[in-house]
C-alpha cells in the first residue's frame, strides 16, 4: 500500500470541500481497502465519510429513497424493502457474506470495481487499470467474464447484484458536488468499456454519490432475483436475473428484466420484455420470449455457455414469479 493522507468529514459540505481529483471517499471500505493493498488503486488522499447523515431508508409518493451509507444488511432486512421491492432484498442477500453485508454501504456496492482477476493483478495487462496496456482476459482464462457489452479493450463483468435489481426497476442515483446535485438513471450512469474501459461511470472527480431512488412501482411486490454461481456462499454470479411482473390474471401486463454476470454493466433486457407483454405467463411463452435474449453476445474461449445459461435463468425467474419454479 502506498502512502496517503487521511481525514474524516462530519458533514456532506465538509466532504465535498475536502475532495479532489486524486482523493477517494471511504465508507465501509470493503472494496477500496482491498484495492489499495493491491496497489490497484492508490489515491493520494482518503476521506472518511462513514459518519455522514446518509443512512435513511424511506418511502413516499416519489418512491423508495436509500442513503448511500445505509448498510447492505439494514436495507435487505428493512420492512419497506422486503414488502415493496423484494428483488432488492434478495439481491442484497445473495451478495458477499453476512459479515461484509454488515459493513458495506449501498453507495459502495453500486460503485464497486470489477472482480476480474487480471484487473486485481498488477503483474498482468489490464486496460481498466492501466489504459493502453492490453486485456489479458481476452486470451487468458475468461470463464467468469462478460459476453455482452464487451470490446477489444475489456471483457470484465460488473460485479454488483444490487445494481442489477436497481437497473431492472429504473432506479436513479443522486450525485452531489460543490455546485449542487443531479440525478442520473443507473442504467445510464454505467458506461460500456469501448476503448476507454478505465472510465466506468459518470461520476465526476470529487463528486459524492449521496443516495439511490427507486421509482414507485406497485407491482414490484411480485419480483425476484435469481443468481447462478459455482458455489452458494460468497461467490459472484455466472449469470443472474432480476425480474418483476405485473400479472393480470394469467397475462403479463408489464415486466422488468435485467441480467448480471454476463455484461460489462448491469444488462437490461428490453427485447425480452417486449416479447412478454400481453402474453400469458406460461413456460412455452417464456421460453419463446427468451430466444433472442443474448443475440448480441460475443462469447470467449471459456464462457460460451453463458448465453444459454442466461436464457435458462430468465425462464427460472419468471416461472418462479408464476408460482411454477
Amino acid at each position: 500500500m502506498r502512502p496517503f493522507t487521511y481525514a474524516s468529514a462530519s458533514t456532506v459540505e465538509e466532504a465535498l470541500a475536502g475532495a479532489g481529483a486524486d482523493s477517494a471517499y471511504l465508507a465501509g471500505g470493503t472494496t477500496l481497502v482491498d484495492l489499495m493493498k493491491l496497489e490497484v488503486m492508490s489515491p493520494a488522499a482518503v476521506l472518511n465519510i462513514d459518519t455522514l447523515p446518509l443512512r435513511d431508508i424511506r418511502h413516499d409518493h416519489t418512491g423508495l429513497h436509500v442513503g448511500a451509507l445505509a448498510r447492505m444488511s439494514d436495507v435487505a432486512a428493512h420492512r419497506l424493502v422486503t414488502a415493496r421491492y423484494p428483488v432488492i432484498s434478495q439481491a442484497l442477500l445473495h451478495s458477499a457474506s453476512p459479515q461484509l453485508r454488515n459493513m458495506a454501504s449501498i453507495g459502495g456496492n453500486v460503485l464497486q470495481r470489477t472482480r476480474c482477476g487480471y484487473f486485481r493483478d498488477p503483474a498482468t495487462a489490464c486496460n481498466k487499470r492501466t489504459p493502453g496496456s492490453g486485456c489479458a482476459a481476452i486470451t487468458g482464462y475468461n470463464r467468469a467474464h462478460a459476453v455482452l457489452g464487451t470490446s477489444e479493450s475489456c471483457v470484465a463483468t460488473h460485479p454488483s447484484d444490487l445494481a442489477v435489481a436497481l437497473v431492472a426497476l429504473d432506479a436513479s442515483v443522486l450525485l452531489r458536488d460543490r455546485a449542487g446535485e443531479r440525478a442520473v438513471r443507473l442504467a445510464d450512469f454505467y458506461l460500456l468499456p469501448g476503448d476507454t474501459p478505465h472510465l466506468e461511470n459518470r461520476l465526476r472527480p470529487g463528486e459524492l454519490l449521496a443516495g439511490v431512488t427507486v421509482p414507485p412501482l406497485s407491482w414490484a411486490r411480485r419480483s425476484t432475483y435469481v443468481k447462478v454461481r459455482d458455489r452458494r456462499p460468497y461467490e459472484f454470479a455466472l449469470t443472474s436475473v432480476a425480474a418483476a411482473v405485473d400479472l393480470r390474471g394469467d397475462t403479463i401486463a408489464d415486466v422488468r428484466l435485467a441480467a448480471g454476470g454476463v455484461g460489462t454493466k448491469p444488462w437490461r433486457l428490453p427485447a425480452v420484455e417486449d416479447a412478454l407483454r400481453s402474453r400469458p405467463l406460461r413456460a412455452d411463452t417464456v421460453k419463446a420470449a427468451v430466444t433472442h435474449a443474448a443475440d448480441d453476445a460475443t462469447p470467449l474461449s471459456h464462457n460460451g455457455f453463458k448465453p444459454e445459461l442466461l436464457r435458462r435463468t430468465i425462464v427460472r425467474a419468471l416461472l418462479t414469479l408464476a408460482g411454477r419454479p
